[in-house]
C-alpha cells in the first residue's frame, strides 16, 4: 500500500486475506458494531479529537495493534472527509503507510462485498513518535506565510461559506468538487487539472483549511497528495480558529451575483 493515497477494494480484501493490512473505521461506535469491512478496528473520529496530542496518538495507533511499519488502510461513509482527518493525524506522528480506501463504506456495501459484526483481538504493539511539523499549518505560521508569492491558501468549504467569509488571499476549492460517483477522490489526472485551472501550481507551497477541525480541508489534502503535490499542509484548526483570533477576514464583494452553478 505504500505510497497510494488510495486503497482499491480489492487490494484491501486482498491485505485481509493475507494478514498484512489494519484497517481502520472511523464512523461512530453504533454504527461499527451493526456491521463493517472484516477485521476492522474502530476508530471515531470524535474519539481521536477528544485528545489528539501526539503522544496519545501515537499510543491508540499501538492500541489497535499498528506498528511504524504497518500498513494502514482508513474508511469512513462520509465522502472520505472523516477518515482523511484520522489519515493526516497518523501521518503526522509518523506513519508513512497510511491510505484512503477509495470508496466509502456504502460504496463497499454496494459492490457486495463482505461485512460482518465480529469485533477483531487486536494483539498490542508499540507505534513511535516522529513528529512532521511540514505538513501542519498553525495560525502563526498561516500569518506568516499567506503573503509569500510561492503560497496558495485553499478554501474547502462550501462556495457560499467562501464567498461569504474567508481568509484573505484564499482561493475556493469547495470540496464536492473532489470526488466522484463511488470515489472519495476524482482520477489523478482530473485532480491535476481541476487544480490547474484554479491557479494551483506544482511548485507551490499549498495550505488547505475548512470549518473547524480539518476534515473537509484533510479531504483536500490528500486530494493534493494523489495529484503529486508533494508541498501541502493542513491548518488543522481551520477558519474556527482563525476567527477566534480574531484574525483579518475578506468576503466576496457582490456575492449574491456570483453563479453558483459554476461548480
Amino acid at each position: 500500500m505504500s505510497g497510494a493515497v488510495t486503497a482499491s477494494a480489492d487490494s484491501v480484501r486482498s491485505g485481509i486475506r493475507d494478514k498484512s493490512l489494519r484497517v481502520i473505521d472511523v464512523r461512530r461506535a453504533d454504527d461499527y458494531k451493526k456491521n463493517h469491512i472484516p477485521t476492522a478496528v474502530n476508530l471515531p473520529l470524535a474519539d481521536l479529537l477528544s485528545d489528539d496530542d501526539p503522544g496519545r496518538v501515537a499510543k491508540l495507533a499501538g492500541m489497535m495493534g499498528i506498528d511504524d511499519e504497518t500498513s494502514v488502510v482508513i474508511y469512513d461513509d462520509t465522502f472520505g472527509a472523516l477518515a482523511s482527518r484520522v489519515a493526516w493525524t497518523l501521518e503526522y506522528v509518523g506513519h508513512a503507510d497510511v491510505s484512503l480506501l477509495e470508496g466509502t463504506y456504502a460504496d463497499w456495501k454496494s459492490l457486495g462485498l463482505e461485512s460482518d459484526s465480529d469485533v477483531p483481538d487486536v494483539q498490542k504493539k508499540d507505534h513511535g513518535m516522529s513528529l512532521r511539523p511540514e505538513i501542519l499549518a498553525t495560525a502563526q505560521y498561516l500569518e506568516s506565510a499567506k503573503s509569500r508569492d510561492d503560497v496558495v491558501l485553499v478554501d474547502n468549504r462550501e462556495r457560499l461559506n467562501y464567498l461569504e467569509q474567508h481568509i484573505p488571499g484564499a482561493i475556493s476549492i469547495p470540496y464536492r468538487t473532489l470526488g466522484e460517483e463511488g470515489r472519495i477522490l476524482k482520477p489523478q489526472e482530473d485532480l491535476r487539472r481541476l487544480l490547474e485551472n484554479r491557479g494551483v501550481s506544482g511548485d507551490s507551497e499549498i495550505i488547505t483549511y475548512c470549518g473547524s477541525v480539518g476534515t473537509l480541508s484533510g479531504l483536500a489534502y490528500y486530494a493534493l497528495k494523489s495529484a503529486g503535490h508533494k508541498n501541502a499542509r493542513l491548518y488543522v484548526k481551520s477558519f474556527k480558529e482563525w476567527k477566534s483570533l480574531q484574525k483579518p477576514t475578506a468576503r466576496q464583494e457582490d456575492a449574491n451575483y456570483w453563479d453558483l452553478s459554476a461548480e
